[in-house]
């Protein structure tokens, strides 16, 4: 407690710290819980970057926690002499995102490193595909992606489009925590780094190369042509990045009646329409959803603040009312449209390969093996999926089209990271699609569970905040770790996998082998009748996270499995 003290009070007094940041702090005198939270640790830099809660204090998202992960990223692009090379700089609609950008733009600079900063706000896609068009080192996207109002992040991608990996994540990591000390930290005037080359815009021109990418991924440009004028959209970005690109890019495409909803269509990173902006959220719907019924749309679309999680809902002709999509649902029908029609066409190639994180839907392993498609599976995190794209350059291999549960997706390899507006794009190319066949983006769901059968998946997060909360998410692991349970529910568990010990133990045969993926600290069962669970820390928020799926012989039979084993899963976290 004496050192969170006094490292409160050198930011209260020392005048490093800017006037506002030091009366922000002083005004917490008294408040140890709230001092406690502030400065009992230093806000991780973890293997994606930084994410945390807008404030002062070390252990918030500030200037100075921002500048100081910069001061470590540019020594380690220096180490790897990437300065020549540069950083791509972009940033969504959060409160401080712009200022954010900024400090890590002077902070490389003062380094050295050539820096590359989007004029205005970007969805996070364009910046990895803007680190591969202008041969960057790195890159910076500033975004807490879906987090709530209050939060900020700072996420790191290297030089292939993807966000870091081993080893540069953990060799990243080192150099930020070596940076213990303010006076290690450099920074500069934006018009000094100007004068020197080391600041420059990117506009238009690249958001145009980046939009060419898109269309090409267009499989039918035809059918959208036939079906724009019967065809009906109502998009929101909730407030985010997303409401220029994808009104471009439809638009580009052919499509004609797009509704955007206009309240939500503001960039504003209080996000005053909605307590949370995350497509997952059903509140988040509400002004969307009420705009669909007034222009009677085929298909309703959100985006997230940086435009790399696409939600849908779609009108049921039987009911009239809409249904909602999850990210498996929505990603599946992309994936079914591309290799249905890519064989079709003769235009896969001669070794395709999906990819999806193992948290996904197992429908994706029944698709892989209808059209003879390589399925491979990878960690939780999209990063792991553009590591894939640049490990089948390698060989003979070629990705196809990639997924994750948490509402993202990629098709094509322009970028190396989940991308909402592509998603979009292709959506509404498969709703058309189908309409021509006189179906709507239900009844092809529908027929794809026929196909393949009735799988269902859920996510139950548990939020622990502070120290006691870290201690806690902990404690579970460990239990779990060391006490694997026979049963959850009604299902034996068959193997468990532990991806921190790197080890899978075959329950039935009594057999430990190893597990091919990097070590991280994820626990997976594979229990009977085709049913799964996965746990892990949320590596953002305060959260342990609980992943599992189960396989019916109808949506009611799916839908009571997946019910019964959630309720296993929340008595085995209480226990």
């Amino acid at each position: 407690m004496d050192k969170i003290q006094e490292t409160y009070r050198e930011w209260c007094q020392n005048e490093y710290f800017d006037e506002a940041t030091r009366e922000e702090l002083k005004a917490l005198a008294g408040k140890e819980e709230e001092v406690t939270d502030r400065f009992y640790q230093r806000l991780a830099f973890g293997t994606g970057g930084l994410r945390g809660v807008i404030g002062a204090g070390t252990n918030r998202m500030n200037i100075y926690t921002v500048r100081q992960a910069t001061q470590g990223l540019a020594n380690y692009i220096n180490k790897m002499q990437g300065a020549d090379k540069g950083v791509a700089v972009a940033y969504d609609s959060r409160w401080m995102s712009d200022v954010f950008a900024k400090e890590a733009c002077l902070c490389l600079a003062a380094n050295g490193i050539k820096t590359y900063r989007f004029e205005s706000l970007r969805p996070t896609p364009e910046l990895s595909f803007a680190v591969r068009q202008l041969g960057c080192m790195a890159g910076i996207v500033i975004t807490a992606s879906h987090n709530p109002r209050e939060y900020n992040g700072y996420k790191v991608y290297w030089e292939d489009g993807a966000q870091i990996t081993p080893p540069h994540d953990k060799n990243i990591m080192e150099e930020v925590a070596k940076v213990t000390s303010w006076s290690e930290i450099r920074t500069m005037e934006e018009s000094d780094a100007r004068v020197l080359g080391l600041y420059h815009v990117l506009g238009e021109e690249m958001d145009e190369k980046y939009r060419q990418k898109l269309r090409e991924q267009s499989i039918h440009p035809e059918i959208i042509r036939e079906q724009a004028k019967d065809f009906t959209i109502v998009y929101t970005p909730l407030h985010g990045t997303g409401n220029v690109p994808v009104r471009k890019v439809l638009a580009e495409l052919g499509f004609e009646k797009v509704y955007v909803q206009q309240e939500q269509k503001i960039a504003d990173g209080r996000f005053p329409t909605v307590s949370y902006p995350n497509p997952e959220d059903p509140k988040a719907w509400e002004l969307a959803l009420a705009l669909a019924k007034e222009k009677d749309a085929d298909l309703v679309l959100a985006t997230d603040p940086d435009a790399d999680r696409l939600g849908v809902y779609c009108k049921d002709r039987e009911t009239g009312e809409y249904r909602s999509f999850t990210g498996n649902m929505s990603g599946m029908l992309i994936a079914e449209y591309i290799l249905h029609e890519r064989k079709a066409m003769g235009t896969l190639p001669k070794r395709p390969v999906l990819v999806e994180t193992i948290v996904t839907t197992d429908m994706a392993k029944a698709v892989a093996a209808a059209y003879d498609v390589e399925l491979v599976e990878v960690l939780t995190g999209f990063k792991y999926i553009g590591e894939q794209i640049r490990l089948f350059e390698a060989d003979d291999r070629e990705y196809v089209f990639g997924l994750e549960e948490s509402y993202g997706c990629l098709a094509g390899t322009y970028a190396r990271d989940k991308d909402a507006v592509v998603a979009v794009m292709l959506l509404c190319e498969v709703a058309a699609y189908y309409k021509k066949k006189g179906m709507t983006l239900w009844d092809a769901m529908v027929s794809m569970y026929e196909k393949y059968g009735y799988y269902k998946e859920g996510l139950t997060s548990i939020e622990k905040k502070g120290i006691s909360g870290k201690q806690e998410i902990e404690t579970i692991m460990d239990r779990l770790r060391n006490e694997t349970p026979d049963k959850l529910g009604g299902y034996q568990v068959l193997a468990n996998r532990d991806y921190q010990k790197g080890i899978r133990f075959d329950r039935v045969k009594q057999e430990e082998t190893g597990v091919d993926l990097p070590t991280s600290n994820v626990l997976y069962y594979e229990l009977s009748d085709n049913a799964w669970v996965c746990v892990r820390p949320s590596g953002t928020e305060p959260k342990i996270k609980f992943y599992y799926g189960v396989k019916g012989s109808s949506l009611a039979d799916a839908d009571a499995k997946l019910e019964e084993l959630k309720d296993a899963l929340l008595a085995l976290a209480n226990m």
